[in-house]
């Protein structure tokens, strides 16, 4: 089996249970005020796009609840919601519906 197509496989997440995948906006590179920051200083935007949902929460009767956001939504979240994943050049962040705060409408 070529690297190519493990790669290939690889890149295909999908969450489990109520969770998402989100890609995180760029960050400002400048300030209002027109100054330049590096890289390093830039705080992480807690804004994104949703990229692919879970199934919902599976309940105790064993029947799903689906999620209140659906892929393409774009949202707000906690400042250090979810875990970030890096796959191929993307930077991904798994995180539970829950660390949503808004859908940017």
């Amino acid at each position: 089996m070529g690297t190519a197509t493990a790669a290939k496989r690889m890149t295909k997440l999908q969450p489990l249970g109520n969770r998402v995948i989100v890609e995180r906006d760029e960050s400002e590179a400048t300030t209002r005020g027109g100054i330049v920051l590096p890289e390093t200083a830039r705080e992480q935007a807690a804004r994104g796009r949703i990229i692919r949902v879970g199934p919902g929460q599976l309940s105790d009767t064993g029947t799903r609840t689906p999620l209140q956001v659906k892929r393409g939504d774009r949202v707000i979240f906690s400042q250090y919601a979810g875990s970030e994943v890096e796959i191929g050049q993307r930077k991904l962040l798994v995180m539970r519906e829950g660390d949503i705060l808004a859908v940017v409408e």
